[in-house]
């Protein structure tokens, strides 16, 4: 998979190309990073990005132009590194606008050969340039920061941590949360005891089955506690069999659990 940049801060993307699972799987070949400022596609000697808001109002307003240009020339190095009839990157800008990121569009844009994200800053970006040059807006949570970058880099780890070959044990990318509907379960390690806490013993007694109830059943007790319109949507789509309907019938929201979820800093 190649995935382009558009950010007035590439050196920020260092974090995903020198750390961790996306960095590992750089180095085996499975994505690549090309990183695209739109100073670069200015023509004044100050290099300007952004200007005021028409209608007044706070902050500052990133231009279309260098953006679109940026856009223009990441599209064509993509097309370009590709086959003859390969089609142009998806496009997608970082945005509290956009829908929520959810764990099933993370699966599909993995499953694309090309992406072009584009990191804004300051107030926003021209509209038009959304209009005319973007294909999707993505959102990653009802919070705001400084800029795309992180967003974008997020959205990078999500993606790559999908790609075949990116983790050494494939089998834990279908054991995270969201990837069955429902929240992960709890684990435990080494030491079997920790401050008078110990390894809940069922963990210990090396019966799978009884093991694989034990998880199931505490995916589904977090999950009703902390976010039950999982559960509803996890029902919707069939993902929920006869005997986790009958669990959750008995089992009433815990509210301990439901009150872990909603802990601060």
């Amino acid at each position: 998979m190649r995935i382009d940049v558009i950010s007035l801060f590439p050196a920020m993307f260092a974090a995903i190309c020198e750390h961790g699972i996306t960095a590992r799987a750089l180095d085996r070949g499975l994505w690549s990073l090309e990183r695209w400022n739109p100073r670069d596609f200015t023509h004044d000697a100050y290099r300007r990005v952004d200007d005021r808001p028409y209608g007044g109002g706070p902050g500052m307003v990133m231009l279309a132009e260098p953006l679109a240009a940026a856009i223009a020339a990441a599209s064509a190095a993509a097309s370009a590194a590709g086959p003859a009839d390969a089609k142009p990157p998806h496009r997608i800008y970082l945005s509290p606008q956009g829908r929520p990121l959810s764990h099933e569009r993370v699966v599909e844009l993995a499953a694309l050969p090309s992406l072009l994200l584009v990191a804004g800053r300051y107030e926003a970006i021209d509209q038009r340039l959304i209009d005319t040059r973007i294909d999707e807006e993505i959102c990653v949570g009802d919070f705001v920061v400084s800029g795309g970058e992180l967003p974008a880099m997020m959205l990078i780890d999500a993606i790559v941590r999908m790609l075949p070959g990116a983790l050494n044990d494939e089998e834990s990318v279908m054991r995270d949360s969201f990837a069955d509907g429902l929240l992960d379960c709890p684990h435990y390690t080494r030491p079997e005891v920790f401050e008078s806490l110990p390894v809940p013993a069922v963990l210990m007694s090396g019966h799978h089955a009884r093991i694989a109830q034990w998880r199931r059943e505490r995916a589904l007790e977090l999950t009703a506690a902390r976010r039950p319109e999982l559960i509803a949507r996890a029902r919707a789509a069939g993902r929920l069999d006869r005997q986790d309907e009958r669990w959750l019938a008995s089992h009433p929201v815990r509210d301990d659990l439901a009150a872990d979820g909603d802990k601060t800093l």
